[in-house]
């Protein structure tokens, strides 16, 4: 990621430190979640990894479609993970930034409820199976 785009995301948030991959990219460390910044293509984008199982996928997909309405961030399957994702220009001034950062924070929150749920859900469900007679 361009150290200028970097540094004026991390700027706009608030974040103490940046956290470098590989790759040029960088790692935000917040609310127990790691959500990965990037630029590329004159974007900065914001990838959260929300699960590797692949199970869980046709369940996520069907909140897809009602989620984008309320949000701007896309789910996005690869394989047998599935991420959350949002962006906004490079260039984007510092408000926008915050909204980018802050909005996608919300959507992880709602995405990571929803496994919590599903989750919850199949325990209640094995349970009720062990217990039956």
């Amino acid at each position: 990621m361009g150290r200028n785009a970097a540094d004026r995301l991390l700027a706009a948030v608030g974040y103490p430190e940046r956290i470098p991959n590989d790759n040029g990219s960088f790692t935000m460390r917040v609310d127990g979640m790691e959500i990965i910044a990037e630029e590329s293509s004159g974007r900065i984008r914001l990838v959260f990894r929300l699960t590797e199982d692949k199970a869980l996928l046709p369940r996520l997909a069907s909140y897809a479609a009602g989620r984008m309405l309320h949000e701007d961030a896309v789910l996005t399957c690869q394989g047998n993970q599935a991420f959350l994702w949002q962006e906004v220009p490079a260039d984007a001034d510092e408000r926008a930034l915050v909204r980018l950062f802050e909005t996608f924070a919300d959507s992880c929150d709602w995405w990571r409820a929803r496994l919590a749920e599903h989750v919850e859900s199949e325990a209640e469900e094995i349970s009720e199976a062990v217990i039956r007679p």
